[in-house]
C-alpha cells in the first residue's frame, strides 16, 4: 500500500498554566477527519516527527501538544511530574477539541508522551475512542519496586539516563553542523534523513552565537529522573481500547511490560522493525500501519 505524502499547514496554539507557564504547540485546520491528540517523547517536540505526519496528514488531522520545557512551551520552572504533565494536557485538550466535533478523537504518544497518553485515557474514558502508543516506556512493576524508594530518598535522579542527558551537549554553531554532528549516532542512529533534519529544524532554536536546543538537558534529566507513580494500577482499569506498537530492537525491558499487558484486555499489541524511535526510522511505513488500523475499524 502507497501513502500519499503532503506538506502540512500548521496553526499554533497557546494555552497558560495555573503555574503560571505557557504551553505551545500546533494543530492542522479541521477539515471533518479523525483527529489525532498527540504528545512527544522526552527532550523531542511534536514537529520533530514530521516526515511521519506528513503521510499521516491526508487521512487524519493533527494536534500537536509541546509538553512543559519542550519545542516552543515554557521551562516553567521545575518540572512538574508526569501526572500535572498529563492533566495540563487533558486541560489543553478539553480547551480546544471542539475544534473538531463528531469525528473520532484518538490519543497518541510516543515515549514519554505515550505514557502520559495511557493515563488520559485510564483516567478519562471519554476524553478519546482510541489510544495509539509508540514504545511507551512503561517500566515493569519489577523495576519500579527499587525506583520508588530510590525517589522518595532522592537518588533516582542518579540514574545512568538521567546522567547521561545532564551532560547532553544543547549548543551549535549552526543547524548545519548540529545535523553533521548528529546523524547516525546515539539515539539518533537509523533515523531517516529527514528525521534529523526536523529534529534540527525544530528542536532547537537561533540564539545569538548559535543554535541551542530547544528542551534544556536539564529538563530531559529531570523527566528521565523520575516517573509514573501508580502507572500498573492505572492501566488495568482502560476502557479505550489500546493499540501499542513496539520497536523489536527497543529497550530490553519493555518486553518484561509487554507480558504484562498481554493481561489487560483492552490492549492489543504490535512489533514493529526498529528501535524505539522506529517512526524516527521507518515514518511511511508507521503511517501506512496507522492508516491501515484506522481503515480496519471504520474511524476514517
Amino acid at each position: 500500500m502507497e501513502t500519499e505524502v503532503q506538506a502540512v499547514s500548521w496553526q499554533p496554539w497557546q494555552w497558560q498554566a495555573k503555574e503560571g507557564f505557557w504551553l505551545r504547540g500546533v494543530h492542522t485546520q479541521p477539515r471533518g477527519l479523525p483527529v489525532l491528540h498527540f504528545i512527544h517523547g522526552n527532550s523531542y517536540c511534536g514537529r520533530m516527527y514530521e516526515p511521519m505526519w506528513e503521510y499521516l496528514y491526508p487521512h487524519f488531522d493533527l494536534f500537536l501538544h509541546d509538553a512543559q520545557g519542550h519545542g516552543n512551551s515554557d521551562v516553567g520552572g521545575r518540572f512538574v511530574g508526569w501526572r500535572r504533565s498529563a492533566e495540563l494536557a487533558k486541560e489543553v485538550w478539553l480547551a480546544h477539541r471542539h475544534l473538531w466535533p463528531d469525528v473520532p478523537h484518538i490519543g497518541m504518544g510516543h515515549s514519554f508522551g505515550g505514557v502520559l497518553t495511557s493515563v488520559l485515557g485510564a483516567t478519562n474514558p471519554n476524553l478519546f475512542e482510541r489510544l495509539w502508543l509508540l514504545d511507551p516506556i512503561l517500566m515493569p512493576p519489577r523495576y519500579l519496586r527499587w525506583v520508588e524508594p530510590l525517589q522518595r530518598i532522592g537518588l533516582y535522579k542518579l540514574n545512568p539516563y538521567s546522567g547521561r542527558a545532564r551532560k547532553r551537549r544543547d549548543h551549535w554553531p549552526d543547524h548545519e553542523s548540529a545535523y553533521t554532528g548528529l546523524v547516525g549516532r546515539g539515539m539518533f542512529k537509523g533515523w531517516s534523513p529527514q528525521a534529523m533534519r526536523a529534529y534540527v529544524d525544530h528542536g532547537m532554536e537561533q540564539v545569538e552565537d548559535g543554535v541551542r536546543l530547544k528542551c534544556p538537558p536539564s529538563r530531559e534529566a529531570e523527566i528521565f529522573g523520575s516517573y509514573m507513580p501508580g502507572l500498573w494500577k492505572l492501566l488495568p482499569k482502560l476502557e479505550v481500547p489500546t493499540d501499542i506498537l513496539f520497536g523489536q530492537d527497543s529497550y530490553p525491558f519493555l518486553r518484561e511490560s509487554q507480558q504484562r499487558l498481554l493481561q489487560i484486555k483492552q490492549v492489543t499489541m504490535e512489533t514493529v522493525p526498529g528501535g524505539h524511535c522506529f517512526m524516527q526510522e521507518h515514518p511511511e511505513q508507521t503511517a501506512q500501519r496507522l492508516v491501515q488500523r484506522c481503515a480496519e475499524l471504520s474511524l476514517a
